[in-house]
Order: structure tokens, then C-alpha cells, then sequence
């Protein structure tokens, strides 16, 4: 595989970012009932908890990639739309000045941090940097199935290939 340049973070954060838009305009554009299809359980038992901690999460882990505290899911503001989709912009913007600003050596520099599912965790920052964009995918594909069986079948190509 040598030779063989990969996916980019800058082509994931294309990606990744369009989805959210249009997501975001797809939630706009249906009834709130969409927000409340169940999904799973405890924090993310409906689709509104599951975007809040899909974002969250992105957030949290661009905060401690430029070394600022993270915030508590108890200070996000949560009660719209918008307030949940105003908190992945954030995360967005974080992430992106680190990925312009960070040298090389920035990329490889280990973090310890407590998380809240799994304890403490000690990794790269490339390794944050990637789990940023894979966490998001995840989830939205489980939000997608979700919907699609709660009878909400009018979504798009969510693949990479087709953006």
C-alpha cells in the first residue's frame, strides 16, 4: 500500500459536514415527532439524544485536542433544533482550526482523558482526530435505519461514494 495516498481529513470533514447540513435541513423540513423515534437506550434512547450525543462527543474530543476543558453534557444547550445542531458547528470549527494548525508532532502527542462509557483513555491525536469522524458515521447510520423503519423513508445516498 505504500505510494497509496488515503482519505484526508479534509475530505472527511467535506463529507461529513455536508451530511450534517443536510440532515440538519431534513429535520427542518419534518415534524418534531422524528426527533422522539426511539433508537436505543438510557442517553441516546430517541433520535434527539443521539444527535446531542453525537455532538457532544465531537465537541468534547475537538475541545481536548486543543487542550481546553471539556464541556459537561449538562451545560450544552439542548432544547432546540438549532441548539443541537449550533453545538456541532462549534465542534466543527474547533476541529478544523486544530487540523490546519497542528504540525506533524501535534498529530502523534498523547492524551489521557476520562471519558464517560469507558474511563480513563490514553491515545494519539490522530487517533481522536479519526475516531471524530468513524463515531459520527456510526451513529448516523443508526439514525438513518431509525428512521427509515419509524416510516420515514425520504432520505438520500448517505455513502462517501456519493457526495
Amino acid at each position: 500500500m505504500n505510494g497509496i495516498p488515503g482519505v484526508s481529513y479534509e475530505m472527511l470533514m467535506a463529507y461529513t459536514g455536508g451530511e450534517t447540513r443536510r440532515w440538519y435541513d431534513w429535520f427542518e423540513a419534518h415534524d418534531a415527532a422524528a426527533l422522539d423515534v426511539v433508537i436505543g437506550e438510557g442517553r441516546t434512547e430517541t433520535i434527539r439524544g443521539m444527535l446531542i450525543h453525537i455532538f457532544a462527543v465531537e465537541l468534547r474530543y475537538a475541545q481536548r485536542l486543543l487542550s481546553e476543558p471539556a464541556t459537561p453534557y449538562e451545560h450544552l444547550k439542548t432544547t432546540t433544533l438549532h441548539d443541537i445542531f449550533t453545538i456541532a458547528g462549534d465542534a466543527r470549527n474547533k476541529l478544523e482550526f486544530y487540523i490546519a494548525s497542528a504540525a506533524p508532532e501535534d498529530l502523534e502527542k498523547v492524551l489521557s482523558f476520562e471519558t464517560i462509557s469507558m474511563g480513563v483513555i490514553t491515545t494519539r491525536a490522530t487517533t481522536i482526530v479519526s475516531h471524530f469522524f468513524i463515531h459520527g458515521i456510526r451513529h448516523w447510520a443508526q439514525v438513518a435505519t431509525a428512521l427509515r423503519r419509524a416510516g420515514y423513508p425520504d432520505q438520500w445516498p448517505h455513502d462517501l461514494l456519493f457526495s
